[in-house]
């Protein structure tokens, strides 16, 4: 698998604590989103307020300042990260190997589906909540946005329709129900206007909305994060898009061809569209090299999503890795002017669902060779003439809006793209984005309510100001769940305890010996099935929705229970026992079997849930106090041997670092404290480590590169939404030898 170069950086890193404290050799691994699209962050702006919490006082003398700095020995914690790996999670490893290289997509999905219970059984993460499932208040018409579980069409906002007032709640039902009926006819945008219309709402071509995080770069192939991806994928079309009733149509593609078997993708591309800077003047027109261009440069840049096409496109990995230099050996070229072709190294059931990725996207060869680029090994992004995507007014734009201002923590405004091919039939002629710190709770309910923003998720404070005002009654619904899955993360070789750009930030108090006695703790899988069975998640999750709803979005797994399901029965063996499978069983049904059969007493599907019809979501299958217990005394007995002792005087620290300026999450990892301690008799403590803001808290872990940089024992920011539509695009992410993108938040890779 690929290994980023990491000559530049690490020759002269310095860590935080250049010590390892692993114990032993063993640790379980989980992993990290900004939404599969990748890797992204917890929305907290409409929940959040000053507020503080009270963290623990400990020694003096922390791990941080008892060590002394040194150069980072690289090699070293290349063979520690692999060791700890395999140690943890080789299990899952070797079965999700063995899927790969299956004759059928449903057995394929099977082994899958046993390959992740045994990453949950491994308890390196534990899986918390999925996106919605709580009470909302919104302009926005139903299912009138690109409608996907994966990539980024979903953030894709052109065909919204949007009414000057709130949407009646008894009207978005009836709407949803007619979605459901209509799916698939190509007629429901246009029902919906009709029906709206008749109901006595006023469209508007405007959309406002909250966001939490500036976008880090403008260039969207070199980044793997939300916070890029989802303002960006407005500014460019690609080759096929999800339209709002989920149907894969044509976009900057007219046509395209699938060779007889199945290894080159031929699109045809429609004429005549433009390229345009962010004042609308013409740069270019956009040809097939456009789609070849991008593809070199996203390899180029190495920005977190490339594995995403190794063992897919053909020499892709050899590119990536540097066995081979000639782009033109990658399988990807421009036939002719117009003519695009794919050739991949071996059939692919879900390709096509992956070209609404913004891996994908079509980059201006000229625009961004006059802005200093250079590809291949000329590729220099520190280069002093290189300015691609360094602003707004930096990149080509070939989408349905130009960027025309975006002012740092503030305002990001969208503008229709006058040159847009299909100008004539969006419903949005400008997005303004409005940024909110989070630190007024109630701030995105009143702006909802005087029109400042379209839509709201309420929180427990702003939940009881609607009922107070009738707005409750009037238009609160609740929200779909989507295919996001929000973990928390357990470091395995924790050797950062001060944020790696900032040695001042988030700094931890405890000892190198509390370090090591926490670092043997977390290598140990019972002792993390403890600590994943004592977290009662509904009351960890009712300070975000309220007490009604906390359990609606609660997940059990890292791919959804019901993402895919087999096209065909299938026999697999659980335990060596052949067992069959039927067609149409659910993913997470086959997960369940494996865990039932291995004695580990998770939930990751309930057939009486969802009142009787089965479910893997809406309930806590992980939390049980008395299932704590018993792991944490197995693990006690097993540290002990390894003269590690547990007790009430000598507990386990664990720091969880947080954002105090959110009230949502000061409540939150409030509740995780109790829970944990309670649970576990105070033989684990939870060091609550403030950071005044949410830029600390995001470089703690979510910004970093590599596991070194993680600078927490648990930590519950972030999550992962799939790039396309087959379970490879969750568990991709936990592969060894950085070719997972999430597996660095174990602390190795």
């Amino acid at each position: 698998m690929k290994k980023r170069s990491v000559a530049g950086k690490l020759m002269a890193v310095m860590l935080t604590a250049a010590m390892t404290v692993s114990m032993t050799a063993c640790g379980d691994s989980p992993a990290e989103t900004l939404q599969s699209e990748s890797s992204i962050t917890q929305d907290t702006a409409e929940e959040s307020t000053e507020s503080s919490v009270s963290e623990d006082t400990q020694e003096d003398t922390s791990a941080e300042e008892d060590t002394e700095e040194q150069e980072f020995d690289f090699a070293a914690y290349e063979e520690l990260s692999t060791e700890i790996y395999q140690e943890q999670m080789g299990e899952f490893y070797d079965i999700y190997m063995a899927a790969k290289e299956t004759d059928t997509v449903s057995e394929r999905y099977a082994l899958m589906a046993v390959a992740e219970a045994k990453l949950m059984e491994s308890a390196v993460m534990l899986p918390t909540t999925t996106v919605g499932g709580r009470y909302a208040i919104s302009r926005v018409a139903p299912y009138t946005v690109d409608y996907v579980l994966w990539g980024s069409d979903y953030n894709r906002y052109h065909q919204a329709l949007i009414c000057t007032e709130p949407i009646l709640a008894e009207h978005r039902a009836e709407m949803k129900e007619k979605w459901t009926e209509l799916k698939g006819t190509g007629t429901y945008e246009d029902w919906a206007k009709e029906y709206l219309q008749e109901k006595g709402y006023t469209l508007k071509d405007s959309y406002l909305f909250v966001y939490t995080d500036d976008p880090t770069t403008w260039d969207v192939l070199s980044s793997s994060l939300a916070v890029d991806c989802e303002p960006l994928v407005n500014t460019y079309d690609g080759l096929l898009e999800y339209d709002t009733e989920g149907i894969l149509q044509p976009a900057l593609a007219e046509e395209y061809s699938v060779s007889e078997d199945g290894l080159v993708y031929t699109f045809k591309l429609r004429e005549g569209v433009a390229w345009v800077d962010s004042q609308g003047r013409k740069v270019a027109d956009v040809v097939a090299d456009d789609f070849v261009a991008g593809m070199q440069h996203m390899m180029d840049a190495e920005g977190g999503l490339e594995y995403l096409v190794e063992g897919v496109i053909a020499n892709a990995s050899q590119y990536i890795n540097g066995e081979i230099t000639d782009f033109s050996q990658v399988g990807v070229r421009a036939v002719d002017t117009y003519t695009l072709e794919y050739t991949l190294e071996a059939p692919c059931s879900y390709f096509t669902t992956m070209l609404g990725y913004s891996i994908f996207a079509p980059m201006s060869r000229s625009y961004y060779q006059s802005m200093g680029g250079k590809f291949g090994e000329e590729y220099d992004p520190t280069a002093p003439d290189y300015e691609y995507g360094l602003d707004f007014n930096s990149i080509a734009y070939c989408g349905p809006y130009l960027v025309t201002n975006a002012t740092e923590k503030n305002t990001i405004l969208f503008k229709a793209n006058e040159s847009y091919w299909n100008k004539d039939n969006i419903n949005l002629q400008s997005i303004t984005w409005l940024y909110n710190d989070g630190s007024d709770v109630t701030r995105s309910y009143n702006d909802m309510k005087a029109g400042i923003v379209d839509g709201v998720n309420l929180n427990s404070s702003t939940l009881t100001m609607a009922m107070e005002d009738g707005w409750f009654d009037q238009y609160a619904y609740i929200s779909n769940t989507d295919a996001t899955s929000y973990m928390v993360y357990y470091n395995l070789n924790r050797s950062a305890f001060a944020n790696s750009n900032d040695a001042s930030a988030l700094v931890s108090a405890q000892t190198q010996e509390d370090a090591a006695r926490t670092n043997a703790a977390l290598s140990n899988v019972h002792f993390r099935r403890a600590i994943s069975f004592a977290l009662d998640r509904g009351s960890y999750n009712a300070q975000s929705v309220g007490e009604e709803l906390k359990n609606n979005s609660l997940r059990n797994s890292y791919t959804p229970w019901n993402f895919v399901s087999l096209e065909e029965d299938v026999t697999i063996e659980i335990n060596g026992t052949p067992t069959t499978f039927e067609a149409g069983t659910f993913y997470g049904i086959i997960m369940q079997a494996q865990i039932d059969a291995d004695g580990v007493p998770i939930k990751v599907y309930d057939p009486e849930a969802d009142g009787g019809s089965g479910s893997g979501d809406g309930y806590d299958g992980w939390y049980n106090v008395e299932n704590a217990v018993a792991e944490l005394e197995i693990a006690i007995e097993e540290l002990a041997a390894e003269g590690v002792v547990i007790d009430e005087t000598n507990p386990i620290q664990l720091d969880l670092p947080y954002p105090s300026n959110s009230e949502v999450y000061v409540n939150k990892v409030n509740v995780y404290k109790q829970s944990l301690e309670e649970a576990l008799g105070g033989k684990v403590i939870v060091n609550l480590i403030s950071s005044p803001d949410y830029d600390g808290w995001y470089d703690a872990g979510y910004y970093t590169t590599y596991g070194y940089e993680q600078n927490y024992d648990l930590y519950d920011l972030s999550g992962w939404i799939p790039d396309y539509g087959d379970p490879c695009s969750y568990l991709d992410t936990m592969l060894p030898d950085y070719a997972g993108y999430m597996t660095r938040c174990f602390g190795i890779f």
